[in-house]
């Protein structure tokens, strides 16, 4: 029979949804407190398996603007809504007052199966509000060991020209620097094989490690790992319905990015809207 969820924890910084037996699936903090230059956000951490094995890292020392599971845009308009240091191809990356934040607006449903909301991508140093977004988390229990995460936006551009979307790889010319987009940093023992061949990042096509997946164009993507203490296996797929996409992944500080353009900037016209959907699904071997 599979678990039921329950809203079980409300704060004005945070909901919390678990199992009704009481584990811990998913906190959402959606006013957040992290540092303006890490361009602050609504994020999910802890995520957990069904079985209780946190997946997720939170401002990890190697990239302390890493929250969890979130979705950002690294170049926005000519601002940074990724966090930390902003590459420009002339001078490298350097900490710059070019940060964005989002906002939360209003809630427009809150349950234990779906947490939709309105926020505001705003300019932290002006206050400049350049985009409204409608997010909605949707969450299914499909199996005592499964559940899956739906996440949908609908951006739209209310700023009163175009926005130019896009990355360090697209815009400065730095090479496979395509973050952007839902992202998600994965606690460090996930991917961490010691010369286990069951452990390690697999896509559509027979794609198999880091360098074979990372850039490559593909509908799903997926982490197979295995956890220190309990030593149980998981299974994480990233899948992109609407098409294959060019996966940005990394191994060894574990990041997958689900960047929704590539090769170009992807120019948004004033009024007009992107709408993205992703659906990650979590399991426990």
């Amino acid at each position: 029979m599979n678990p039921e969820l329950e809203l079980k924890a409300e704060t004005s910084e945070a909901v919390e949804i678990h199992r009704r037996d009481g584990g811990l699936l998913l906190r959402y903090v959606y006013r957040p407190e992290t540092l303006a230059d890490e361009a602050p956000r609504p994020y999910a951490h802890p995520v957990n398996t069904l079985a209780g094995e946190q997946l997720t890292n939170f401002r990890p020392n190697d990239h302390r603007w890493h929250h969890g599971l979130s979705f950002t845009i690294n170049c926005l308009g000519g601002f940074n809504f990724w966090g930390g240091a902003t590459y420009r191809r002339d001078e490298g990356y350097r900490f710059r007052a070019d940060h964005g934040c989002q906002r939360h607006v209003v809630w427009r449903e809150r349950t234990a199966y779906r947490l939709a909301h309105a926020l505001e991508w705003r300019v932290g140093a002006t206050g400049e509000l350049l985009l409204h977004e409608e997010r909605a988390l949707v969450l299914a229990v499909i199996s005592p060991t499964v559940w899956t995460l739906r996440w949908t936006a609908i951006l739209r551009n209310v700023a009163p020209r175009t926005l130019d979307l896009g990355q360090y790889d697209s815009n400065q010319g730095l090479a496979g620097s395509h973050y952007t987009g839902l992202q998600f940093r994965g606690a460090r023992d996930l991917l961490d094989d010691h010369g286990d061949d069951g452990i390690g990042i697999r896509a559509e096509g027979g794609l198999e490690g880091e360098s074979a997946v990372h850039g490559a164009a593909a509908g799903w993507m997926e982490w197979h790992g295995q956890k220190d203490g309990s030593q149980r296996r998981v299974r994480i797929r990233f899948a992109n319905p609407a098409g294959p996409l060019h996966w940005f992944v990394r191994r060894h500080n574990p990041l997958a990015a689900l960047p929704f353009q590539y090769a170009r900037d992807l120019p948004l016209a004033a009024g007009a809207a992107l709408n993205l959907d992703h659906t990650l699904t979590f399991s426990d071997e």
